[in-house]
């Protein structure tokens, strides 16, 4: 470990004692010191939206103005405002039944805050990954570390600079560094961590964090698909797959990986898929790749399957990657194997719905799935027999702008929810309580046992 390393860390562990020592001092913020903590967040957010723009498309080498301002910066002042209209509500406590063998008496869980959060963020989305579970956190009254990706240097140092600038460093921090001040990060005794993105990463950082028993939320990824039913408008379902497929030009952990279409739908539909790439991007210009390390895997993929004779079309010529379909490409080739994470979409065929939902069944738990379908029965069909993180039904990707709705994986794609109330409880322990009112049956039952304890216990359990 370099010179360089260990200082960083040093002021990393410095950082963390001192926001324990703070939430040890004040565990319980009242309701309007977590209000005006949202409403700094948020104008500082509207203050500097133009330069996170310019910050994220400078580390990206090119990425819309126009996108940024929708997929990062609006959705994560959408989480703030949700959480600060609903904070009250959310802080208050929530009564619980009692039943009459226990009365008279009260109960009901108070949410309290956890202490230290640690949000561990990813290079792909770097404002509203930071920003949303940041909000909610707040809300819910914690002191908060960020660590943003090193493959975003620009935007991560911006972060810091805004955040260091609202707020003082016992509430919130920004942490910068490389792998190394990442793994010093998850090895923090933090009262809660959420991490965001890849899966064997995710490992990584449920192994550290369980050497201090902290509780994590992982929201990882994998293989999301969409299924195109025979009744779907298959023009309507391309343009939404497209859109889903190439914002971000794929970098999406909840992008659309692969689509099951009809056989007898293929060739219609990859010529709808042709007209939107046009539609969405006559000038070829989208999103490019954020390094050549993922520029030369995805490369990897089409090669593997050129080589294995795979039918592939190219969506019209861009400045990067092209848009590229593959068709029925083999079970074994690592693009089926690995989330994509980029603008290629594999095209499996299949003969009936339940042939569709065997398929999906037979792969790890994706974080989403879309279906496009007419049909009631399908829907309830697909929403009842697969499992996954998130569903949106003739769409793509807005679940996730749905801030009422928890975003979060099963299995392999996370574990954990954010977004609204269910990030307001992750971060919070829900705190039973019960209080007895007065002298109860539960104090006749104790010992010495009588006959009258026989007769009561009767009661009770008939």
């Amino acid at each position: 470990m370099s010179s360089t390393t260990i200082a960083a860390t040093t002021t990393l562990e410095n950082l963390f004692a001192n926001q324990a020592a703070a939430f040890a001092a004040a565990p319980y913020p009242l309701a309007g010191e977590r209000r005006r903590n949202l409403t700094r967040l948020l104008d500082a957010i509207l203050a500097h939206q133009d330069e996170l723009a310019t910050a994220i498309d400078h580390d990206f080498g090119g990425r819309s103005r126009d996108e940024v301002l929708f997929s990062e910066i609006y959705v994560a002042v959408n989480a703030i405002r949700h959480a600060r209209r609903h904070l009250k509500g959310w802080m208050a406590p929530r009564s619980r039944h009692v039943g009459w063998a226990l009365q008279p008496a009260q109960a009901w869980v108070l949410p309290q805050p956890l202490g230290v959060v640690g949000i561990i963020v990813p290079w792909n989305y770097p404002v509203f990954l930071s920003i949303a579970p940041l909000a909610g956190a707040l809300a819910a009254g914690n002191r908060v570390l960020l660590k943003p990706s090193e493959f975003t240097p620009e935007t991560s140092a911006l972060l810091a600079k805004i955040i260091s600038t609202t707020f003082s460093p016992d509430v919130v921090a920004v942490a910068l560094g490389d792998a190394a001040i990442g793994r010093a990060f998850a090895a923090l005794p933090f009262n809660h961590l959420l991490f965001t993105g890849a899966t064997a990463v995710g490992r990584d950082v449920m192994r550290a964090a369980a050497e201090h028993l902290t509780p994590v939320t992982l929201e990882l990824g994998g293989k999301s698909p969409a299924i195109v039913a025979a009744d779907a408008n298959l023009e309507r379902a391309a343009s939404d797959i497209v859109y889903g497929k190439l914002l971000n030009s794929g970098q999406t952990c909840i992008a659309p990986d692969y689509v099951l279409v009809p056989g007898a739908s293929l060739r219609p539909f990859v010529e709808a898929l042709r007209k939107a790439v046009k539609q969405y991007y006559p000038d070829g210009r989208y999103t490019s790749i954020i390094n050549d390390k993922h520029y030369q895997r995805l490369r990897g993929y089409l090669d593997e399957a050129a080589a294995r004779g795979v039918e592939t079309i190219t969506l019209g010529a861009t400045r990067g990657l092209p848009p590229t379909i593959l068709i029925d490409p083999p079970e074994d080739l690592k693009v089926m194997r690995e989330e994509i994470f980029g603008p290629i979409l594999p095209l499996k065929t299949y003969d009936t719905i339940d042939q569709a939902i065997a398929y999906v069944n037979q792969h790890e738990r994706p974080l989403a799935l879309y279906l496009f379908t007419r049909s009631q029965q399908t829907i309830d069909s697909v929403l009842t027999r697969t499992i996954s993180g998130g569903v949106c039904v003739n769409d793509t990707l807005l679940h996730i702008a749905a801030e009422d709705l928890p975003f979060g994986g099963v299995g392999p794609s996370g574990m954990g929810h954010y977004h609204g109330q269910e990030g307001f409880d992750t971060f919070s322990k829900l705190k039973p309580v019960f209080r007895r009112r007065w002298l109860g049956l539960g104090r006749m039952l104790r010992p010495p046992h009588t006959r009258l304890h026989d007769w009561m216990r009767r009661i009770l359990i008939r």
